[in-house]
């Protein structure tokens, strides 16, 4: 393999050091050649730069988290007007993005309130991106307001909106309210201010879609079974 490597080296570095005179079309198409017939018997050069390529990708991506979350962990983790439960002084902070209408999102939110029961160190903040339709907006501002007025009735509320099978409606939202036994004022700016905010941090956090979940340092995309999310937390726990 070392003596595979070192010939293709030497072959790139030809190829570098003729560039100021240019190959004529016969040497061109040799070189070629040789590059397709050495990559050809030895893949594990492939392997080894695509390996090496997603060291430096998850690097650099880890560099620009660490950046944003020096940036901007005020607003991400200690943001009075962000719903959270769990742990008043915790060990680890879990941040999760999410939509009330997002299939994945309504999957992943039962989660929460078990992980926070289970580990007593843990807690987890709430980050509202209503990027499905209109009702994901109302949802997402009754949620803040309800935050902000009731605390403690957050979480149920938070909970029967997560509950309802596709799409909500205006009639399902106030069905929800009803349920949930809540009264909720008129969403006012400070509850579209926080979810702009959120917009805002979540692009620069690269993040394409619900459900995403910070779990300390690190993002989670996505859905993930219950037994791969608490084996993540666990282990997360663990590094404090």
């Amino acid at each position: 393999m070392k003596n595979t490597l070192l010939t293709f080296l030497l072959l790139s570095a030809s190829l570098t050091a003729s560039a100021s005179s240019p190959l004529t079309p016969a040497q061109e198409a040799r070189v070629q050649a040789l590059v397709q017939e050495t990559l050809l018997s030895h893949p594990e050069i492939l392997i080894a730069a695509a390996d090496k390529l997603d060291r430096q990708n998850a690097r650099a991506e880890q560099e620009s988290l660490k950046k944003v979350l020096s940036q901007y962990g005020d607003f991400l983790f200690h943001d009075p007007h962000s719903p959270r439960i769990g742990a008043q002084n915790p060990k680890l902070t879990l941040v999760v993005f999410t939509d009330h209408n997002c299939p994945y999102c309504k999957k992943f939110d039962p989660y929460l309130e078990k992980i926070v029961e289970k580990y007593p160190d843990v807690a987890v903040i709430f980050k509202f991106l209503p990027w499905r339709s209109e009702s994901s907006m109302t949802a997402a501002r009754d949620a803040l307001t309800l935050w902000r007025t009731h605390p403690d009735q957050f979480a149920k509320f938070n909970a029967i909106l997560m509950a309802k099978k596709g799409y909500h409606d205006s009639a399902s939202l106030e069905q929800a309210k009803k349920k949930a036994g809540v009264i909720v004022a008129k969403p006012d700016a400070q509850s579209l201010e926080t979810i702009q905010k959120s917009f805002s941090v979540a692009e620069k956090l690269g993040i394409q879609g619900t459900p995403a979940t910070l779990i300390g340092d690190e993002m989670l995309s996505g859905w993930i079974p219950w037994e791969q999310f608490d084996a993540t937390i666990g282990d997360a726990l663990k590094k404090q």
